[in-house]
């Protein structure tokens, strides 16, 4: 059994992975119980818990558009938050497993090596970029790059000329206990596929929308991962 720290447990992710079952003893603090911005709150909780590894979820996801009018949230949840989590796991030698975006690349090409350049294409992917600049520094460390989308999808319509390599919340829990070993920087996620193919097989209701190449959305047409390396690792379980 294995003592693991899940930070901002309460988010759509955490709350999928509370309903798993696993074989390591799983800590779920609250905000008050651990605050991100607060080293100090962070080394009381890792004193007390004694964790052999740390996942930190605990961020600022949506709505995207507070990226941009509020980017001093976004600096403070994504950035210096994630360095306080990094530099209190590097004192107490603690892995720490960090989740990414595969919105870290460029998005225009495709099927994204975890190798290839990266240049975000929305404040929401820089800030999460930015918490990847402070984990990079430490070795002990697992940067998960996901494609991962809640189920049900949240939209009543999706993108027909918008390309990602999307895994639902429930799939990358059963993967992500597989992978706690590993380290350096892993793609997560599944096939390549349209938005709207990929919804559709679970909601028959689900209708197209098409991504206007002049549109304000800041968003990746094809922001698809190549999962290879994911895919050796699971091999060997």
């Amino acid at each position: 059994m294995t003592k693991i720290i899940i930070t901002g447990g309460t988010g759509r992710f955490g709350n999928v992975l509370k309903k798993y079952k696993t074989k390591h003893k799983l800590f779920f603090p609250t905000k008050n119980q651990l605050n991100i911005l607060n080293i100090t709150n962070i080394k009381k909780y890792l004193k007390k818990t004694k964790p052999k590894i740390l996942i930190h979820l605990a961020g600022l996801s949506r709505p995207m558009k507070l990226h941009k009018t509020n980017i001093h949230k976004s600096i403070d949840l994504n950035i210096i938050g994630t360095a306080n989590i990094t530099k209190v796991c590097a004192e107490h030698n603690v892995k720490l497993i960090y989740f990414s975006t595969n919105y870290v690349y460029q998005g225009i090409k495709g099927n994204y090596l975890e190798t290839d350049p990266v240049l975000p294409v929305n404040n929401y992917a820089w800030s999460k970029l930015g918490g990847e600049a402070s984990v990079q520094l430490y070795k002990n460390s697992l940067i998960l790059r996901l494609s991962m989308t809640e189920k049900p999808f949240v939209h009543k319509k999706a993108f027909v000329n918008v390309k990602n390599s999307f895994l639902y919340h429930d799939e990358v829990v059963r993967i992500l206990f597989k992978l706690i070993k590993s380290k350096g920087v892993i793609n997560v996620g599944g096939n390549v596929k349209n938005i709207y193919d990929f919804v559709k097989k679970d909601n028959p209701k689900v209708k197209k929308v098409f991504l206007k190449k002049k549109s304000n959305l800041d968003m990746p047409i094809n922001s698809s991962i190549n999962i290879s390396k994911l895919k050796k690792i699971l091999k060997k379980k």
